[in-house]
């Protein structure tokens, strides 16, 4: 019966394995998504080519405004920074902005981070993204959040 079990026992663990080092990738892809088109697409570079290439088109923000939800699509958001981008001076310094992943949890094709944001070290949003994986990789599509 021994001699029985032990390939099942160890084709188990290697398929634990290999699951556990795909969702360890996964992770990764994840956030580096997250840095690529949040971090420095928003808030470092103002890129709404680095944005597009991270957020699906379909993306959308809950905005908490006076007890009621607003919706802010991509395209509004790329919109209202790019018409930030033309008030700023060109010669005005880059923020410093660092940030955490607290937590990433990835479960098959779907993702959810929550992200701390510190510009010049203060303590600015708490967001809470939500994520899909899609032939082409992972893509924002969700994002709510806390202003500190």
């Amino acid at each position: 019966m021994k001699k029985f079990a032990a390939p099942f026992i160890f084709i188990a663990v290697l398929l634990l394995a290999v699951s556990s080092s795909a969702v360890a990738g996964d992770e990764a892809d994840v956030k580096d998504v997250i840095k690529t088109a949040y971090i420095e697409g928003v808030h470092i570079e103002s890129s709404p080519e680095k944005m597009r290439a991270g957020f699906h088109p379909d993306f959308t923000m809950s905005v908490l405004r006076d007890d009621k939800i607003v919706k802010v699509s991509l395209d509004d958001w790329i919109g209202r920074m790019e018409a930030g981008n033309k008030e700023k001076k060109m010669d005005a310094p880059k923020p410093n902005v660092t940030y955490e992943f607290p937590e990433v949890n990835v479960e098959g094709n779907a993702a959810v981070a929550r992200v701390e944001l510190h510009r010049d070290g203060k303590h600015i949003f708490t967001d809470y993204l939500s994520l899909y994986k899609f032939e082409d990789g992972w893509k924002i599509v969700a994002k709510i959040f806390h202003r500190h």
